[in-house]
């Protein structure tokens, strides 16, 4: 038989550096939750928010520490996956999304469904261009 492939072992301290990230995403988002709590039968624009917000600062984020600088090797584990992964939030988005189906916000449900991803996408490339604009990567990349 052969032999099942194994993951290379994770380093304890990447660990503990995306749990210290993820912890402070994550009372970061919730905060913002208590401040701006949704609304029954609404669009809950905390939610909304926090996931544009998160993915404009990733795209800003990917083209720092791949284009600009020479990023300690914790960077991206700490802030990518940890603050940020800990900020946003692809569960609670899906569960708001049922609830307005449920509660009978069809037309809220599905403009919050597909307006996340269009945002979030859109978040995406314009943090990337921003961060090469304002770092002047723009000029260079092809």
């Amino acid at each position: 038989m052969a032999q099942r492939a194994r993951n290379p072992a994770v380093e304890p301290l990447v660990l503990v550096v995306i749990s210290l990230g993820g912890g402070l995403g994550a009372l970061a988002r919730y905060g913002i939750g208590v401040w701006w709590p949704s609304q029954p039968h609404q669009v809950p624009w905390a939610t909304f928010t926090i996931n544009v917000v998160g993915c404009f600062a990733i795209g800003i984020l990917m083209v720092l520490i791949t284009e600009v600088w020479v990023a300690h090797r914790l960077l991206r584990p700490f802030l990518g996956i940890g603050v940020l992964g800990g900020f946003t939030t692809f569960s609670t988005y899906s569960l708001e999304v049922r609830r307005l189906l449920e509660s009978g916000a069809a037309v809220e449900a599905l403009g919050y469904l597909g307006g996340t991803v269009v945002a979030g996408l859109g978040a995406v490339v314009l943090g990337m261009f921003s961060a090469r604009s304002a770092t002047g990567t723009a000029r260079r990349m092809s």
